[in-house]
C-alpha cells in the first residue's frame, strides 16, 4: 500500500486558490498493481491538459511520463514530465491516436496507468480494453460505460430506465426511410436529426418541417458515415434556444457517487464552447437538487467510476431539463468546478484510480462564489472563427494568485501547430459572485497579450462586457443574436493614435539608451543632429491611412495633432521595460493613461485595458516599389488558402472549367475540413500546392483566369 500526505489545491473556502488554507488529508494512493505500488503514470495527451495533470501528479509524489510526437518535442508538456517517449510523426494519427505506441511507451517507463487526459483516446472503448488487458490502469471508467454513453440511442435508453428526462424522440434500430419518416411525424416538427455516434455537430441537421426531413435525413446520414464509420441516426424534439447545462458527477470502485453542482457552457460557436461558468446563472436550489440527482442515477445506471460529466438541456423560459449525453472523461471546464467546490478532481481521478473512496461525502461538498472559464483560441472571430496557425511572438499572461489561474501549454515562441487544436490556454477566476467574477475576468483579459497569430480573446472581452451576458440571459443562439452588438465596428481614436506616436518616439530612445549608454546625446529625446524638430508618422488601421504630426519641445514633452488638421495637443509620456512588457504611461491634455506595447516587423500593437489596437507601419516607398516588382502575380479569383494548414484534396487540374462556387481543393486545419471555392467563373491555369502540403495563410494555391464576359 502506497501511503501519501496530500493536500488539496483548493481550500475550504474563502477563496478558491488561497494556498494558506490548504487541508493536510492522508490518503492510501494505491493498490498494488502487479506487486508494485502505483508510482508513475503516462499521460497520453499533450498541451495544458497534460501539464495540468503533470503538476498534480508531482503534488502528490507521483512520477510522469510524458508522450510527444515529432512537432513537440519542445513541447511544455515534455519537459514538465519526469521522462518523454516520441510516439511518432505529427500527424495525430500517427502519434497520439497510436495506441500500441502508447501501450509500448507504458511498458518501457514502467508506467502503472495511463491518464488520457481529454480528446485523443479519452473516450476510446479499445483503448481502454487494451490498457486492460495489458495489465494498465486506465484512469477513467470502465470500457462498457464508454461504450453505453458513446453509442447516442443506447445511452438515452439507460437514462430513460434510470429515470432521467430525455428529450422525446425515436431512438430504435429500424432506420429505413417509411420508419424514420413514420417517427418524425410523431414527435413533430421542428426536429434535430442525430448521428448516433460521435459529437462536434458532425451529422447533426434541423428539419424545420416535413419538405425538409429528407434532405436533411441524407446530409446528416452522409456526414455521420465519413466522420464515425456509422450512418444511424436518431431522432429528437428541436428545441429552440436552450441552455446548455451539465453536471459534474464522481464515482469510485465502492458504490459511491456525488455531483459537484452544475456549469453553464451554453454560449458557443460552431457547436463547441468558448467560455463556460460555475454554478449556472438563474438556477434555483431546487432545481440546482434536481439536476444533480438526475446526474447522480445516470451515473450509477452505468455502473460508472471516475469523473463524469452529464449534459442537459435545459428550456431557456421554462428550466424544464432533458438527458443530452455523457462525457466519460475530465472535460476542458473542469477547473470552474474545481474553484466554486475547492477539489482538484485531477487528484480524485488518482485517488479513485488507486482504488480509495472519494474523499468527499454529497453532504461535504459545499458550493462558494462564482466562477469563468475563457477558452483563448487561435482563431479569427471576424472571419468566422477560422483557426489559425503559427509563432506566439509576444505572449503576457495574467498574474496567477488566489482567484486567478491560467492553465497553458505553451510559452512566447512556441507555435500554434496546425496538427492540433488551436486552444493557446483557459484563462479561470473566481469571485464571490457572479458580477466580481465578471470585473476579473474581463480585466484579466485585458492582460492577456498575444502576437503572431489572431486570437479570440477580444471577442471574449466584448462577450464578458455585454448587457445581456452580465445579465445571465444566456443560451445557445446567443451569439447570432447579439451578433451586430458582439462584432461592432471599430474606429480608431486620435488618443491612440497619438499613443503611437509616442510610443515610438520613446521606444527610439529607449533603444538608443541601450546601444550607447555612455552617449550624452541619447537621452536628449528630440535633439538629432541634421533633422527637423517636426516629425510626421504615418498609421495604417483596418487598410485606412493616418497621419500624426509631432514637434518636439523638450526632452520627454511633445505638441501632436492627428491628419494634419486636428488641434495640436500637449503630450508626454515615458517607456518602462517591465520583465517581457514595455510598458507606454502617456498623458495627453491632462489625461493619463496605460499601455502596454509591442512593436513587430512594422507593426505595432498596443495592448490597452479595453482593446488591442493593431496599427501598420508602412514602409519606405522605395521598399513598396520594389516588393510590388518582385511579388507573386495573382489573377483574380485565384485560390489562397485562408489560414495555415494541410491540403488534404486537390480537386481539379490544370485546364479544367470551373463554376463560381466550385469547391478547388480541401484543406485540414486544427481537425476540421475547410473546402476552398472558385470566387468567380473561369479556367484553372495552374495549381500550386499537392496533396500533405503545409500551407501558409495567404499561400496561392490555385491560379485562375477569369472567363471574359460576353
Amino acid at each position: 500500500m502506497y501511503t501519501l500526505l496530500l493536500r488539496s489545491v483548493w481550500p475550504v473556502h474563502k477563496t478558491p486558490w488561497h494556498i494558506t488554507s490548504w487541508i493536510d488529508r492522508e490518503f492510501s494512493l494505491s493498490t498494488v498493481h502487479n506487486g508494485k505500488r502505483l508510482g508513475k503514470i503516462l499521460i497520453a495527451n499533450r498541451g495544458e491538459i497534460a501539464c495540468r495533470i503533470a503538476r498534480t501528479a508531482r503534488k502528490l509524489g507521483v512520477k510522469t511520463v510524458a508522450v510527444y510526437s515529432d512537432a513537440d518535442q519542445e513541447a511544455m508538456h515534455v519537459r514538465l514530465a519526469d521522462e518523454a517517449y516520441n510516439i511518432g510523426p505529427a500527424a495525430s494519427t500517427e502519434s497520439y491516436l497510436k495506441q500500441d505506441s502508447i501501450i509500448e511507451a507504458a511498458k518501457k517507463s514502467k508506467s502503472q496507468a495511463i491518464h488520457p487526459g481529454y480528446g485523443f483516446l479519452s473516450e476510446n472503448t479499445e483503448f481502454a480494453e487494451l490498457c486492460q488487458s495489458e495489465g494498465i490502469t486506465f484512469i477513467g471508467p470502465p470500457a462498457s460505460a464508454i461504450r453505453d454513453m458513446g453509442i447516442k440511442n443506447t445511452s438515452k435508453a439507460i437514462m430513460a430506465a434510470a429515470g432521467v428526462p430525455v428529450v422525446p424522440g425515436y431512438h430504435g434500430e429500424d432506420q429505413s426511410n417509411d420508419r424514420l419518416m413514420a417517427e418524425a411525424r410523431l414527435v413533430g416538427f421542428p426536429l434535430m436529426i442525430k448521428a448516433v455516434r460521435g459529437g462536434g455537430g458532425k451529422g447533426m441537421r434541423i428539419a424545420f418541417e416535413e419538405g425538409d426531413f429528407f434532405t436533411a435525413l441524407e446530409a446528416a446520414r452522409t456526414e455521420s458515415a465519413k466522420s464515425f464509420g456509422d450512418s444511424a441516426v436518431l431522432l429528437e424534439k428541436y428545441v429552440s434556444e436552450p441552455r446548455h447545462v451539465e453536471v459534474q458527477v464522481f464515482a469510485d470502485q465502492h458504490g459511491n457517487a456525488v455531483h459537484l453542482f452544475e456549469r453553464d457552457c451554453s454560449v458557443q460557436r460552431r457547436h463547441q464552447k468558448i467560455i463556460e461558468e460555475a454554478p449556472a446563472p438563474g438556477i434555483s436550489p431546487e432545481l440546482r437538487s434536481e439536476l444533480g440527482a438526475a446526474a447522480v442515477r445516470a451515473a450509477k445506471a452505468v455502473k460508472y467510476v471516475g469523473a463524469g460529466t452529464v449534459e442537459f438541456i435545459l428550456d431557456r423560459y421554462t428550466h424544464s431539463f432533458h438527458f443530452m449525453e455523457m462525457n466519460t472523461r475530465l472535460q476542458v471546464e473542469h477547473p470552474v468546478t474545481e474553484a466554486i467546490t475547492g477539489t482538484d478532481l485531477v487528484e480524485w481521478q488518482l485517488t479513485v484510480a488507486a482504488g480509495e473512496k472519494l474523499p468527499l461525502t454529497q453532504e461535504e461538498i459545499k458550493l462558494a462564489g462564482h466562477a469563468f472559464e475563457a477558452r483563448i483560441y487561435a482563431e479569427d472571430p471576424n472571419n468566422g472563427f477560422l483557426p489559425g496557425a503559427g509563432p506566439l511572438l509576444h505572449l503576457t499572461t495574467p498574474e496567477m494568485s488566489a482567484d486567478v489561474r491560467v492553465e497553458t501549454g505553451v510559452r512566447q515562441g512556441d507555435q500554434v501547430s496546425v496538427h492540433y487544436d488551436p486552444m493557446i490556454a483557459k484563462l479561470v477566476v473566481w469571485g464571490k459572485d457572479r458580477s466580481e467574477a465578471i470585473g476579473k475576468l474581463g480585466a484579466k483579459l485585458a492582460e492577456y497579450n498575444i502576437v503572431g497569430v489572431e486570437t479570440n480573446v477580444q471577442f471574449i472581452m466584448d462577450l464578458a462586457s455585454h448587457p445581456k451576458f452580465a445579465s445571465g440571459d444566456v443560451h445557445t443562439g446567443f451569439i447570432e443574436e447579439n451578433h451586430a452588438t458582439l462584432f461592432p465596428k471599430i474606429e480608431i481614436t486620435n488618443e491612440i493614435l497619438t499613443q503611437g506616436a509616442l510610443a515610438m518616439i520613446l521606444e527610439e530612445s529607449l533603444s538608443s539608451l541601450n546601444d550607447a549608454i555612455f552617449t550624452p546625446f541619447a537621452t536628449n529625446v528630440g535633439l538629432r543632429l541634421n533633422h527637423a524638430l517636426e516629425r510626421k508618422f504615418q498609421f495604417l488601421f483596418k487598410d485606412k491611412e493616418f497621419v500624426v504630426n509631432a514637434r518636439y519641445l523638450r526632452p520627454g514633452v511633445f505638441n501632436m495633432r492627428t491628419n494634419d488638421t486636428g488641434p495640436w495637443r500637449n503630450v508626454s509620456g515615458s517607456l518602462i521595460r517591465r520583465n517581457n512588457v514595455l510598458e507606454l504611461l502617456s498623458e495627453i491634455d491632462g489625461v493619463i493613461t496605460r499601455a502596454r506595447i509591442v512593436n513587430n516587423n512594422g507593426e505595432l500593437y498596443l495592448f490597452t485595458n479595453e482593446r488591442k489596437w493593431q496599427l501598420t507601419i508602412p514602409p519606405p516607398k522605395f521598399v513598396t516599389a520594389v516588393s510590388s516588382i518582385s511579388g507573386q502575380h495573382r489573377a483574380v479569383g485565384s485560390a489562397m488558402s485562408p489560414m495555415p494548414g494541410v491540403v488534404d484534396k486537390i480537386l481539379v487540374q490544370r485546364g479544367d472549367i470551373v463554376k463560381k462556387g466550385d469547391p478547388l481543393l480541401v484543406i485540414v486545419a486544427m481537425k476540421m475540413e475547410h473546402a476552398i471555392k472558385a470566387a468567380c467563373d473561369g479556367l484553372v491555369e495552374e495549381v500550386l500546392c499537392t496533396a500533405g502540403e503545409n500551407v501558409a495563410k495567404n499561400k496561392l494555391l490555385v491560379r485562375m483566369k477569369e472567363e471574359e464576359s460576353a
